[in-house]
């Protein structure tokens, strides 16, 4: 019509949910579970950015096309080789665990990314990456990433009893489930404790981790708390159970926000999955990497669950199975309520 504004359309980069991920020695099956729980569940498309050995590429290309269509389409993906941008790479590299300070250089690597989700190999999404996708349209002004914390109660938090290096609020947050609006992280100048002005994220990154090196146990993760300890006001910190890990319920439940609106977002640390420490999350773990794609997710995912579940009863996280089912079954309902919508739509005649 005439006189009508016309708005450029979006380009793809930006109608895609961002989810970036790090994968090192053995964790290509772990990976792929993760993605699949992702494409899974979500409604917008993905773009996976995979960081990986180059040994592992090959593997990744292979398993992700064996996908079928009715989920390939549902996203993109690249693969990229480990690097570091400043200082030793090798040293970066042997942080705490392979590869992970990767992570820490996605603002400089991924210039054309405006805001990612990072996550680690052992998560798996309970609900669509949709809904902690909004919570970058929370952040206030000086806000450019969200974490978790790293435990609910200060007295039995391990930073609060250990760490001997700063570290954000009482009990330090967890970088397993990190969101990041990367725009913001590269214009920003970071307060820090090297020298009395600003610095970039870039610039910042190994003065600190030359200051703090002989201080961090668990890697990254201790260098973005050192880094939100000097900058508090860049952080929004979302609730546990976008980060629900084992620490949750193997003291007794202590995340609230689960007890209540169920598990979002599934963080199997320690390696949980793979031992039978804990049975409930390794039995979430087998049930998604064994659910074949083209099945009814109510029959094939959410029936073996439930009685994989009555096995687990008798431990303190099988205690709580409706924490660990509530989104499943709110995601899957929405999931039936729209094909029957469509359905109805395609067959309905006027």
């Amino acid at each position: 019509k005439p006189g009508e504004q016309k708005h450029p359309k979006e380009p793809s980069s930006l109608q895609c949910m961002h989810l970036a991920v790090v994968a090192c020695g053995d964790r290509l099956e772990e990976t792929l579970i993760m993605l699949k729980s992702a494409v899974l569940f979500s409604n917008r498309r993905l773009c996976f950015h995979i960081f990986a050995e180059d040994s592992l590429k090959p593997e990744f290309e292979k398993k992700l096309k064996e996908w079928p269509s009715s989920y390939t389409k549902k996203f993109e993906s690249s693969i990229y080789p480990i690097t570091f941008s400043v200082g030793n790479a090798q040293e970066w590299k042997k942080l705490f665990k392979p590869c992970a300070a990767q992570r820490l250089f996605l603002p400089v690597i991924l210039k054309d990314v405006d805001s990612l989700l990072y996550v680690d190999t052992d998560v798996l999404f309970l609900r669509p990456i949709d809904d902690i996708w909004h919570v970058l349209k929370e952040f206030n002004s000086t806000q450019l990433a969200a974490m978790a914390p790293e435990h609910e109660i200060p007295k039995i938090g391990w930073y609060s009893r250990f760490a001997r290096h700063p570290y954000y609020g009482a009990t330090g947050v967890n970088s397993g489930v990190m969101l990041m609006n990367l725009t913001r992280i590269r214009s920003t100048q970071f307060k820090n404790s090297v020298i009395p002005g600003g610095l970039t994220w870039e610039e910042m990154l190994y003065p600190l981790y030359q200051k703090y090196k002989n201080y961090i146990t668990w890697g990254d993760q201790d260098l973005l708390n050192i880094i939100f300890y000097f900058n508090p006001e860049c952080l929004y910190v979302f609730p546990c159970q976008w980060n629900y890990r084992p620490d949750h319920c193997m003291y007794g439940s202590n995340c609230r926000g689960a007890e209540e609106e169920g598990v979002s977002i599934l963080h199997g640390n320690r390696g949980v999955y793979h031992d039978d420490k804990q049975p409930t999350f390794k039995a979430l773990y087998e049930v998604i990497r064994d659910f074949p794609f083209e099945d009814n997710l109510f029959q094939s995912l959410y029936y073996p669950l439930q009685s994989k579940f009555l096995d687990t009863v008798h431990t303190l996280c099988g205690r709580i199975p409706q924490v660990f089912l509530k989104q499943i079954e709110k995601t899957m309902k929405k999931v039936y309520e729209n094909r029957v919508i469509v359905y109805l739509g395609a067959n309905h005649r006027y």
